[in-house]
């Protein structure tokens, strides 16, 4: 039996054919939404999310969904450019997408703002000093703007995941690697990856009627790794 439906929702999905985008897509259209996903990268034009917002009309849910490949960089060698380069393709879309999406979801007094964000924000990982410090932005945000909406009747939340399959961070190679499949045993608790499926179906459920009771949160995807 089918618990969460999406059926009449539109539902925007930014870069969505990379990280968990096509994943997204496709468990968001089994459920019944009509999916407008844009692929392109937001980062440095100030008026591009603007006009994604603009271009898609009626939007019920946004799912603000931003990667980039991340830095391995030691903290010494972390440069001011790999500081704005993660930043502008990861922070700075978001409250303009947000900004953008606001006036027709307070009209009507219904919306939904899902970030999908990253675990690295909530342990620290050695040479991810940039890449963290934009997760830990984004989930800030969400937090700060899920309870200031929250009485439009505008739900703002945010997945922080890690170890969750996906084209981007975790590819066939990395897979494949043993060293990496020692790495899972040793320090996810699940022992392997999340599919991609468990974490879009999560998702979904955030979006759906059934999760409006949630404001401002920030839910751990990540096998237990980040709860350890």
């Amino acid at each position: 039996m089918q618990l969460i439906s999406l059926t009449g929702r539109r539902v925007l999905i930014t870069q969505a054919d990379v990280f968990m985008g096509p994943a997204l897509c496709e468990t968001f259209s089994q459920l019944g939404a009509e999916v407008i996903a844009d692929h392109r990268a937001l980062a440095y034009d100030t008026q591009l999310p603007h006009a994604v917002v603009d271009a898609a009309g009626h939007i019920d849910v946004l799912i603000v969904h931003l990667a980039v490949p991340a830095p391995s960089t030691p903290v010494e060698q972390s440069s001011d450019d790999e500081w704005r380069h993660v930043f502008a393709h990861m922070v700075d879309p978001l409250p303009r997408l947000v900004r953008a999406v606001l006036p027709q979801m307070r009209e009507r007094r219904a919306g939904k703002v899902l970030v999908i964000g990253s675990a690295a924000a909530l342990r620290g990982m050695k040479r991810t000093s940039s890449y963290s410090a934009a997760r830990g932005a984004q989930l800030a945000y969400v937090q700060a703007a899920g309870v200031e909406l929250a009485p439009h009747n505008i739900q703002v939340n945010a997945i922080a995941q890690n170890f969750v399959e996906n084209p981007m961070y975790f590819p066939p190679e990395v897979q494949a690697n043993p060293a990496f499949q020692e790495r899972l045993k040793r320090e996810v608790p699940l022992g392997r990856l999340v599919s991609p499926q468990e974490d879009a179906m999560f998702a979904a459920y955030l979006c759906s009627d059934a999760a409006n009771c949630f404001v401002g949160q920030v839910f751990p995807v990540s096998g237990g790794w980040a709860v350890k």
